[in-house]
This record gives C-alpha cells, sequence and structure tokens, in this order.
C-alpha cells in the first residue's frame, strides 16, 4: 500500500476455497478503498481493475466500499489522503500498545462531499498528476531494466573482481538520535522503501560528506529488506544499515549500480538464512566477485549507459516534483478554496 495510488507488489495467495469459506468477509473488490488498521495509520490504496478480480485483506487493513450515489471513488480517495483526515486519524488512534484505529473509528471520521459531478472534478485533476507519476515509475523501472540487461551482455566472459573493489561502502549512522525535528532529512529505511512522510526523521546535525546523499548517489540497504537505490530527493543524512556507495574513479555509478544489482540475490539468500535475527549481510560478503566489463567496453558504453542513468534519474525527480503539487493542491480543492479550473491550469503546465 506504499507504492503509489493502486496496492500492488509481491502478493501472496489462498485458495479460492478458503477466500469462499474462511474468509468471506474480508474480501476487496476492484474499486474499493484499502485503509491500514494498525502500524503506518494513514496509508490508504485504492484495488486496481486488474490483474485480479477480488483481494483478501489481512487482519491490519480495512475496507471500504463507496456508495456511488453519494461519492465518487477516486474522490474519497484524495479526501482519505489529505491532512485534514489524517489528522482525524491520529487525532482518534488509539494508543494502546501499537496506535491502531478500527471500523467504528473510521467510519465517525468526516470528509467534505460536494456534488457528485464536482467530486469526479475534483478526482480528475489529481489523477492527472498521479498518472504522469506512474508514467515516470514505468519509465525508470523499464531504463534499469534496460541497463541490467546491457551490463549482462557487456560481461559476457568477462573478468570478476571483487565488489568492494569497485565502489566505497559507508555505512549511515544513527543520526536519528538526538534529531532536532528540523533540517535535513535522515533517511532510514522507511524512506528508501515508502518516501518522506509525517514519520520522517530531520536533524540540523552536521556530518561528514561521506554520510550525505545527494540526488544521482547510490543508497544500499544491507538490513532488513536489502534493497538497492538511485537516491533522487534531496540532500539528506544516510542513518545506519544502510551503505552509500561512493564508486572509486574507473567505474562510473551506472556500472557500480549494476553490479551491485547482480549480485542482489546472491545478498538476499544470505540474509534470508538468518533465522534468529533481522536479515543482513556482512562487509566479508561485499568482497565477493562480480563480473565487470573491460576497460574498453566501459568507455564503448558509457555515453549511452550515463544518459540511460541520467534520464531514469530526471523521471524520479520529475515524479517527485508532481507529488508535491498535487499535495499541495489536495487541501485547497478539497476545502474549495482552489477552482478546478484553475488548479486544471496549474496541472496542464505540469504534465
Amino acid at each position: 500500500m506504499s507504492s503509489g495510488k493502486f496496492i500492488s507488489g509481491d502478493f501472496v495467495y489462498v485458495t479460492p476455497l478458503k477466500a469462499d469459506s474462511d474468509l468471506s468477509r474480508n474480501q476487496a473488490s476492484p474499486g474499493d478503498i484499502v485503509f491500514t488498521q494498525r502500524g503506518t495509520l494513514g496509508q490508504v490504496a485504492l484495488v486496481p481493475e486488474v490483474p485480479f478480480d477480488r483481494y483478501v485483506v489481512s487482519q491490519s487493513q480495512m475496507r471500504l466500499t463507496v456508495n456511488p450515489e453519494f461519492a465518487d471513488t477516486e474522490f474519497v480517495y484524495y479526501a482519505c489522503k489529505s491532512p485534514e483526515f489524517l489528522k482525524q486519524v491520529n487525532d482518534n488512534a488509539i494508543s494502546t500498545g501499537v496506535p491502531h484505529i478500527n471500523l467504528g473509528i473510521l467510519g465517525r471520521l468526516r470528509i467534505p462531499l460536494p456534488p457528485v459531478s464536482q467530486q469526479r472534478a475534483v478526482a480528475q485533476v489529481l489523477g492527472a498528476l498521479d498518472d504522469k507519476i506512474a508514467v515516470n515509475r514505468k519509465l525508470s523501472r523499464k531504463v534499469d531494466e534496460l541497463s541490467f540487461s546491457c551490463y549482462l551482455a557487456m560481461v559476457e566472459d568477462a573478468m570478476s573482481i571483487p565488489l568492494s573493489s569497485a565502489a566505497q561502502f559507508v555505512n549511515g549512522k544513527p543520526f536519528t538520535k538526538g534529531a532536532s525535528g528540523t533540517g535535513r532529512v535522515v533517511i532510514r529505511i522507511a524512506e528508501l522503501n515508502s518516501g518522506i512522510g509525517p514519520s520522517t526523521v530531520r536533524s540540523d546535525i552536521e556530518v561528514d560528506d561521506r554520510y550525505i546523499a545527494q540526488p544521482g548517489d547510490i543508497l544500499f540497504a544491507w538490513s532488513g529488506s536489502l534493497t538497492l537505490h538511485r537516491w533522487f530527493r534531496g540532500e539528506a543524512i544516510v542513518n545506519q544499515h544502510i551503505f552509500k556507495v561512493i564508486p572509486h574513479q574507473e567505474y562510473p555509478a551506472w556500472l557500480v549500480y549494476q553490479m551491485i544489482a547482480h549480485k542482489m540475490p546472491y545478498f538476499k539468500d544470505i540474509a534470508a538464512d538468518k533465522a534468529t535475527t533481522m536479515g543482513h549481510i556482512q562487509r566479508k560478503h561485499l568482497d565477493e566477485p562480480v563480473p565487470v566489463p573491460s576497460p574498453e567496453k566501459i568507455q564503448e558504453h558509457d555515453e549511452l549507459m550515463t544518459a540511460l542513468w541520467g534520464r531514469a534519474l530526471l523521471a524520479e525527480q520529475e515524479s517527485e516534483k508532481l507529488e508535491a503539487l498535487r499535495d499541495a493542491l489536495l487541501p485547497h480543492l478539497m476545502s474549495g478554496e482552489l477552482r478546478v479550473r484553475d488548479a486544471e491550469g496549474l496541472v496542464s503546465e505540469s504534465v
């Protein structure tokens, strides 16, 4: 529920018999809205039209089916992402144990409800931004897939070197301790996976440049979910359990990124074997061999691969700007302070 407008990702499954018997009351259909009940409160997502005609909602989620006579589903989705609604969620959350809400609380929360025609107009404006964001994310993903295929072609029959010899792997520090709440974002694994949100920590602390992430830097979460990222947001501080990867001069960023990507299945297998602790790798695993193109092939393909790297980064940065515009327009459209026509002009300039 954290990757965009619609639920997506690596699903787990139950049999149709199980769904029809024990879980018949826990199903969601395309067009339904799903809310997080405990943990990361405020998460909300739509059930997409494809690829499935029904889903089973876990015990940490709640499903809402909108009555089309009174409301537009996408308008309700955006209303439930507004700052006013999120404040209601936080104000009404049960703080005992893990903060949570329930169906009773959800049913008491309030959203604006203008005429359905106006709801649809608002949803179309905000949806145009989300559609462009989705296109950019797909573009970035496809560019990375193409780059990896090019890398594999370059390393056929190539020599191997220790991964650690291609770059410096700088482990972040526990910068969240004593954070001021203002200043630069402290990048935790949560920020890598879900972006910057209400729980994001900020700090005014001065740190060495080795622990500062700039747009285009490579970040590698080596504990927990084990993920590889191209940082595209503003200057930020790298927290513990994350490597800032600084390529050595002879190895461009695009190449080091693909070399790490090549080893990720191996790293994840190692982490999966940590049965009694949180999955992670150790520094010694960075010394494992990974194929590297010859200097001649690196030089031959550098212009193209650098261009692909830059295009993916640009798409990610544009999406961040569009998200900021969407989030800025949302409360003003919901409150009626901003006319849909004026918002359409702002959106058309951006997309």
